[in-house]
């Protein structure tokens, strides 16, 4: 699942390309997907787009917000001219999109006008694309009629998305329960409280967005072995200075990640369609028998609640 470099890649790039801009339609292809009325949002321009964890939201000028959460699979990908003219020379990812937009797993559409942003100076790194096959130029197809288009794609219709009032955002059961946040809110020592207090191991622990919110499996399992963590301690049972390191570890990490653009696991793209890049940097996710980077031990993989967690048996103690 996308965690928080992933959103974070995508909030930048919708913030690039469609704040300032009017939302001219809405098309809604698996009523499933969508909750509210998409009445409530045409021909209100976007004002900004904010994250909450793992969660998106994009506020409107008339009082109204399209909260998404794209799950395990979810896309959001926006063609416009001025998108294709800036990333000439990148490539898109055929593969991961599906074919050429729309297609059968694009589930809702948001018809934009495409004039200039007025925002300026919006700081997004774009990973520059594998050039191997399966991949077509991003000018290969964008709106042709004037407007450009959010395409919500979405393979295993996990994902949601809600027309909601901007002061009911938070009031939303996902938004309402989400812990501290990494990179944003959370302290050292909110870290700290939560840690030592847990009875729980701590690998489940920096997974649960309850207690704090961004951290998923796959900077979990790099941020402990970061740390020389082992991820089947106990959590209260870390020394001070080993929740101080990890705290440490885990933001490294994660800014790590948002430098190269997310990790492209399974579906995530940032909004040109563009894998991400910390996929070919991780320290021992997914590297199941490859040699530790550090001691060169096979890396080994184990169950820790329901979730394949990875660790070097020598490092991390």
């Amino acid at each position: 699942m996308p965690e928080l470099p992933e959103v974070e890649t995508i909030r930048l790039g919708l913030q690039r390309y469609i704040v300032g801009k009017k939302i001219e339609g809405v098309e809604v292809r698996l009523p499933k997907i969508v909750s509210g009325d998409p009445k409530n949002i045409i021909g209100a321009k976007v004002v900004d787009v904010r994250r909450f964890g793992k969660g998106l939201v994009t506020d409107l000028d008339n009082g109204y917000s399209i909260a998404i959460h794209i799950k395990l699979t979810g896309q959001l990908i926006y063609k416009g001219t001025e998108a294709a003219k800036e990333t000439e020379e990148t490539k898109v990812s055929i593969d991961k999109i599906g074919g050429e937009l729309p297609n059968k797993w694009t589930h809702a559409i948001f018809k934009i006008k495409n004039q200039k942003s007025k925002i300026k100076n919006t700081r997004l790194q774009l990973p520059s694309a594998k050039a191997d096959g399966g991949q077509a130029s991003q000018k290969s197809k964008v709106g042709n009629d004037g407007n450009a288009y959010l395409y919500y794609n979405d393979v295993r219709q996990f994902g949601w998305i809600k027309i909601v009032k901007t002061s009911d955002v938070q009031k939303l059961a996902f938004f309402k329960d989400l812990g501290p946040e990494f990179l944003n809110n959370l302290t050292m020592i909110q870290f700290n409280n939560i840690v030592s207090s847990s009875n729980s191991l701590i690998k489940p622990l920096l997974m649960d967005q309850k207690k704090m919110s961004g951290i998923g499996n796959i900077y979990a399992n790099d941020a402990l072995f970061e740390a020389r963590i082992d991820p089947r301690r106990k959590a209260k049972d870390l020394s001070d200075t080993e929740i101080e390191t990890l705290y440490n570890a885990i933001l490294k990490v994660l800014k790590d990640g948002l430098k190269y653009g997310g990790a492209t696991e399974i579906n995530f793209v940032n909004v040109l369609g563009q894998e991400g890049g910390y996929q070919d940097h991780f320290l021992v996710y997914g590297r199941e028998k490859q040699p530790c980077r550090v001691c060169k031990t096979p890396i080994q993989k184990i169950k820790l609640g329901g979730r394949g967690t990875y660790f070097c048996p020598k490092c991390q103690k």
